[in-house]
């Protein structure tokens, strides 16, 4: 059985957003995002993955389409596939979520 400890896992830079993968298969990976201050992901599509976002700590200004919401711990957010979508953190804290999508792009045919 594989686990991860998502506390110790959590990397930030104060450079650009941090992307920590924890599991992957063909089907679907599981990352940490790890936003400073300030940081974003830009808003961008995926044509045939649907994505999830898990607020773990912080909070963040999510946008999918032309709909945006500021969210906190324990919220999450849904971006179907095609939609454009991405996330910034207006805060002064540190944000930190767990991304899951499915299928996995990296193994795309």
């Amino acid at each position: 059985m594989e686990y991860k400890d998502i506390l110790t896992a959590a990397k930030y830079s104060t450079e650009k957003m941090q992307k920590i993968n924890l599991f992957e298969t063909r089907n679907f990976f599981c990352d940490i995002y790890c936003l400073e201050p300030g940081q974003e992901q830009k808003v961008h599509a995926h044509h045939t993955e649907d994505k999830i976002y898990l607020v773990l700590e912080g909070s963040g200004e999510f946008i999918v389409d032309d709909e945006s919401i500021e969210l906190g711990e324990n919220k999450t957010v849904f971006a179907p596939a095609g939609s454009n979508h991405g996330v910034r953190n207006r805060s002064e804290s540190r944000l930190r979520l767990l991304v899951f999508m499915t299928p996995n792009p990296n193994f795309s045919s």
